[in-house]
């Protein structure tokens, strides 16, 4: 069922027109990003969080600050350190209404105004600010005190250089639902960027906002309206192939993830969600030792769905990217060590062997041919460690 149907609030065909007006001139202007922007899009409909995982320098802040200026929006975006205060992100107390004896904060230009919200280095959080985060993130509303006030918060955004080492950063990990890779660009692609970042900064106006925040916030209301009913039984298959595979999806995830799905299906103009909208649960690892495998089961089950009708398709759906050699090589070591540490259970040989399968299948679309061999020669003696003949 097309959006064109849509009777309810007569913008027809509205998710497309945020994926045209907004995500591809993005696209456009910001080199070899396609993968983050597609995610930032589906997260913004569906308001949920994302993480980005890089080093600095690779236009994270300038992707989230050009998304807001392109829908109109607010952005509050700060750069988080050991020491960071509340104050810093929520504002100060007004001293006016202090002097009354109440405590209200003085919220002008923060983040309880914010649309957007980009955290860069989130896991510098501390404990000062780590529980009205968590409040934040997860439902939107900002407390202190007796002070409570919804947010109109649509998307916040986090990013850091590492992986979370601690629980208590683990439970602000845990809110960004979505989790994307941005690194520095590929060296072929290195003379386009150049051209590309010139325009950029000598750019003398924020690009134009042809989408509205409020259109937005439709959108957003119009996921209570997608049909999954159909796609149900092969998402349960898929959930349950993913947590077979070693990846931790819990109940609360598994449901939260259907509003991704849905959010790619109004990308695409449709009010029905198709298996290929699935693409999404590429991006729930916890580990980048996990990606390539979350790759591989993911792609499997878009493929089983596809349709010869690939207009109302997510572009995102039709293949992910090449396997990156380094990510498999990670994985094929991890496998060794877990082999190295000795007499494993039945059920985590098992595990493993399929998790070795899939990998091995993910190494025959390496592109470099000496990558590729090599590879191929750590699979092999896997295979022989594990006693199965490849």
């Amino acid at each position: 069922m097309s959006l064109s149907n849509d009777t309810d609030n007569g913008h027809a065909e509205l998710g497309h027109r945020l994926r045209t007006e907004v995500l591809e001139p993005m696209k456009a202007a910001f080199v070899a990003k396609d993968e983050v922007i597609d995610l930032l899009g589906a997260c913004l409909i569906a308001g949920e969080n994302l993480f980005i995982l890089g080093p600095p320098g690779t236009a994270k802040t300038a992707l989230v600050q050009d998304l807001a200026a392109r829908i109109d929006g607010r952005v509050f975006d700060y750069l988080l350190t050991r020491f960071t205060e509340p104050n810093e992100l929520f504002g100060p107390f007004d001293i006016r209404r202090l002097r009354e004896g109440e405590l209200v904060t003085n919220t002008e230009g923060m983040l309880p105004e914010a649309s957007l919200v980009f955290l860069d280095e989130l896991l510098n959080a501390n404990s000062a600010i780590l529980n009205s985060l968590l409040l934040v993130l997860n439902e939107r509303v900002f407390r202190r005190g007796r002070e409570t006030r919804a947010l109109p918060l649509l998307m916040a955004v986090g990013a850091s250089n590492h992986l979370p080492e601690d629980d208590a950063l683990g439970a602000l990990f845990d809110r960004f639902l979505m989790r994307v890779r941005c690194d520095n660009i590929a060296a072929e692609r290195l003379l386009e960027l150049l051209v590309s970042g010139w325009k950029l900064d000598l750019a003398d106006a924020r690009p134009e906002a042809r989408f509205r925040i409020d259109d937005v916030r439709r959108l957003h209301r119009m996921l209570r309206q997608v049909d999954l009913t159909g796609v149900r039984p092969a998402y349960v298959e898929l959930i349950q192939r993913l947590r077979y595979a070693g990846i931790a999806i819990s109940d609360r995830r598994a449901v939260k993830l259907q509003r991704l799905m849905a959010a790619s299906a109004l990308l695409c103009g449709r009010l029905t969600v198709h298996a290929t909208d699935a693409w999404v649960l590429r991006y729930i690892w916890d580990t980048e030792d996990q990606q390539e495998v979350l790759a591989s089961l993911v792609q499997d089950a878009v493929d089983k769905g596809r349709t010869e009708d690939q207009t109302t398709l997510h572009p995102r759906s039709r293949g992910a990217d090449a396997p990156d050699a380094d990510c498999l090589a990670r994985d094929l070591q991890h496998i060794a060590e877990h082999l190295a540490a000795g007499q494993l259970p039945s059920t985590e040989q098992t595990y493993l062997k399929d998790r070795l399968g899939l990998l091995a299948g993910r190494c025959q679309w390496v592109a470099d041919p000496q990558q590729r061999r090599f590879l191929e020669q750590q699979v092999e003696a896997l295979w022989k460690q594990m006693g199965v003949a490849s």
